[in-house]
């Protein structure tokens, strides 16, 4: 955000908030006193477990304060320290945009973005300036760019990608950046600032802070209603609706919508207002990776039993410079590629949208979004109302994701490899399988190459369909060029293989990998074909019940 405007979006947002509260109290639905206590509570909680935080100290001490003065304060006082605390969250919240430095990284071009990319140590970085990879070849970016540029002329864009790995907000940024888009804003989970270097960068690229550690209802308040603010500013915003990273490979289907719906809020603000261009425009992007960085710990995260796992990781490979430089350079050497596809935009209540921008229903016509929020000819909020239309806008999302995902050689060697040992194994359960393995534990080359060739057969007819995307190594080479770059990508960086080929035979060396990559394709139905259910649930959150259809 441009100093300009931050002291002018931090005291609204003040203002909002406690106005928010205050409705609630005056309503009868909760009182000052409840609203300081829930949040101390929250916060306590999470210092006692958060002792790594460099302003444990001083939030503890504001914290204990406002704990004390609670004890004889009026209610206009404790409205007082309810407004401090919203202060706080907002100075820690909000982000910084620095024009000079934007302008500074992407004049500098690769090295810089490479540099910014690995987030080393000064040291490492000038021993290996000159082997420092570079995103230019390996980035594809592709869909509906000429779309997005035209909606950008006429309204506010939340691009909305999936969530795979920590590198993500780097490779959204710089797709932008190559589009020839202004920069976006977005939230940046708290724990990628740990690192001087990248938090750097982030800080002083439009990045703003989100601390999925903090439980506090104010806080959720505070940051939802911040991303309003900067939607109403005119500022071009980057949510990942999935929250965090995905822990299973797979596709994201179940979306977490709170910072989504920030968009209607602000359109109906903007209505409110007769701000000129009042529209706001939802994005999505999937993020395709033949590899990725975290695979490992992911994985291994999400089969810890997923409602027990962490949710925050900030100790794996992104946390570790030399994984974050290895994984890159070796990925780049094979001529890999990280596809960025961006689909059409669709308004705040999930309706598509022409290059004009204008809403369109079921049947192509034009539609005036206005009058969805409409409540005795003016536009007002509705909490039931608008969280349906927020809902709605999540299964378009998901929607998109699926159709535009671009499946890679590791996906689809992974998962005949992963079907092939189910179907040898019909009585081991899924959990079983990967943690404990079985008898049958490998499957002949010669049978990898069959399964392959029909699951390339499905793939292929689904994307003439348009529903999914394929990357070049899959559209059209043979099953066993697919076996063969599959098993190769699968060797060059994972601490074990996922499966590595040795004669006539496969073996998989890591079986929670090969479950990570594999589960990319669920989700398509592909298991009639296969005699096999679903590896994971509907929602994309557990695992299924596994085993023989």
């Amino acid at each position: 955000m441009r100093p300009e405007d931050k002291e002018r979006v931090l005291t609204e947002l003040h203002s909002r908030v406690l106005a928010t509260v205050s409705r609630s109290v005056e309503a009868g639905k909760t009182r000052p006193d409840e609203v300081l206590a829930d949040s101390i509570y929250h916060e306590m909680r999470r210092l006692k477990e958060d002792r790594d935080s460099r302003t444990v100290d001083a939030d503890r001490a504001f914290w204990n304060r406002a704990r004390h003065e609670m004890t004889r304060a009026s209610d206009r006082a404790l409205l007082d320290l309810i407004g401090q605390a919203v202060d706080r969250y907002g100075n820690e919240i909000a982000g910084h945009f620095e024009p000079r430095l934007y302008d500074l990284v992407t004049r500098a071009g690769e090295p810089a973005l490479g540099l910014l990319l690995n987030a080393m140590s000064p040291k490492r970085i000038l021993a290996d300036f000159a082997n420092l990879p570079s995103l230019e070849d390996a980035l594809v970016v592709q869909g509906e760019l000429e779309h997005i540029r035209r909606l950008h002329e006429v309204g506010t864009v939340i691009v909305v990608p999936t969530h795979v790995s920590n590198m993500d907000s780097i490779i959204v940024g710089y797709a932008l950046y190559r589009m020839g888009l202004p920069p976006f804003i977005y939230g940046a989970g708290l724990n990628l600032f740990s690192n001087p270097l990248i938090g750097f960068f982030m800080r002083n690229l439009g990045a703003y802070t989100v601390d999925r550690k903090k439980q506090d209802p104010l806080y959720k308040e505070t940051l939802k209603e911040y991303a309003t603010l900067t939607l109403e500013h005119g500022y071009d915003n980057i949510f990942f609706p999935g929250g965090t990273r995905c822990r299973s490979g797979s596709v994201e289907k179940r979306l977490k919508l709170g910072l989504l719906g920030t968009g209607l809020g602000a359109f109906i603000n903007n209505l409110q207002r007769n701000k000129p261009n009042p529209r706001i425009f939802i994005v999505p992007a999937t993020i395709s990776y033949e590899l990725v960085l975290e695979a490992e710990t992911l994985i291994d995260d999400f089969l810890k039993e997923v409602g027990k796992s962490r949710y925050i990781i900030t100790d794996d490979e992104f946390s570790r410079p030399k994984r974050v430089f290895d994984f890159v350079r070796q990925l780049f050497s094979l001529d890999s590629r990280i596809f960025f596809t961006l689909g059409r935009g669709m308004d705040p209540f999930g309706n598509p949208v022409d290059d004009e921008g204008e809403s369109l229903d079921p049947r192509g016509r034009r539609v005036d979004p206005a009058r969805y929020v409409l409540r005795g000819g003016k536009p007002e909020a509705h909490e039931t109302r608008d969280a349906e239309y927020t809902r709605e806008v999540g299964v378009r999302l998901s929607d998109a994701y699926f159709k535009d995902n671009v499946i890679q050689s590791t996906h689809v060697t992974a998962r005949a490899i992963f079907s092939m040992l189910r179907r040898q194994n019909p009585s081991v359960d899924t959990l079983r399988l990967v943690r404990q393995g079985a008898e049958r534990d490998d499957v002949p080359l010669l049978d990898t190459y069959r399964e392959v060739e029909r699951m390339l057969t499905e793939l292929r007819g689904l994307a003439a369909r348009g529903g999914v995307r394929l990357g070049p190594r899959v559209a059209d080479r043979t099953a066993e060029d697919v076996v063969t770059d599959g098993l190769r990508h699968f060797s060059i960086y994972h601490t074990s293989p996922a499966a590595l080929r040795r004669g006539d035979r496969v073996f998989p060396t890591d079986r929670a990998l090969l479950l990570y990559y594999q589960n990319r394709l669920e989700g398509y139905r592909f298991e009639r074909e296969e005699g096999l259910r679903p590896v994971l649930t509907s929602d994309h959150r557990a695992l299924g019940r596994g085993g023989a259809a």
